[in-house]
């Protein structure tokens, strides 16, 4: 009779790592784009709103609309960290 044998091959552990900071790569990236993409929307409804009214609210508009994408910038680079630092 044949012997059963383990389909599952172990990973090691330098591959388990490099998987989980890809996972956590990605999970930074696309949730900071969620986060900003739900600010941003409130803010430039706001800002365009005051723009219209005022074109003296141009700078301070344009000025809240960017904020929210600095949680993007900040997302991108923890997910250079996660990939270059493992």
């Amino acid at each position: 009779m044949a012997e059963p044998t383990a389909a599952v091959e172990l990973v090691s552990s330098e591959a388990f790592v490099k998987g989980c900071a890809a996972i956590g790569a990605g999970l930074a990236v696309g949730l900071a784009g969620i986060g900003a993409g739900a600010g941003e929307s409130g803010i430039g409804a706001a800002a365009v709103g005051a723009i219209a009214e005022d074109r003296g609210f141009l700078g301070l508009g344009l000025l809240f609309t960017v904020i929210p994408e600095t949680i993007v910038i900040f997302g991108l680079v923890i997910s250079f960290i996660l990939m270059f630092a493992y």
